[in-house]
C-alpha cells in the first residue's frame, strides 16, 4: 500500500501561487499489524534456529575453526551466523547440516520440535 511520507511546498514561477508536491512510497520495512510479517532474523524462530546450529556443531566435535574449513568460509562468517548477525539461506543451512554429518530434514525435525515446546 502507499502512503504519503512527505510534502513539499515549491513556489510556481508564473504566478507565485504555491503548490504541493506529494511524494509518494511503498515503505521498505515491515508495517505492523495483520498480514505483516517482522524480518526473520529477529524472530523468536530464527534465534532457535542458530541455537541449533551452534548445538549440532559442538554435538559434531567441531570448533567454528573446523567448520568453517570445511565449508569454505571465515571462521568469523561462521561466528556472525551462530550469533544470528548475519541471516542464513536454506542453501547456506543444507550446507552446514552437511558439513557436521546431519541431514538437513533431521535438523528440521529438531527445529519443529523445539518451536513446538518438545
Amino acid at each position: 500500500m502507499m502512503r504519503f511520507l512527505s510534502s513539499i511546498k515549491c513556489f510556481v514561477p508564473q504566478n507565485s501561487q504555491i503548490s504541493t508536491i506529494l511524494i509518494l512510497t511503498i515503505g521498505s520495512s515491515p508495517r505492523k499489524g495483520k498480514g505483516w510479517m517482522d524480518k526473520t532474523i529477529f524472530t523468536r524462530e530464527y534465534r532457535v534456529v542458530v541455537r541449533l546450529l551452534r548445538t549440532a556443531r559442538l554435538e559434531a566435535g567441531l570448533t567454528q575453526v573446523d567448520l568453517a574449513g570445511k565449508l569454505g568460509i571465515t571462521q568469523s562468517l561462521l561466528s556472525k551466523m551462530e550469533r544470528g548477525d548475519r541471516r542464513v539461506d536454506v542453501i547456506e543451512l543444507r550446507s552446514l547440516c552437511a558439513a557436521m554429518g546431519l541431514e538437513l530434514p533431521d535438523f528440521v525435525r529438531r527445529l519443529e520440535r523445539e518451536l513446538r515446546g518438545k
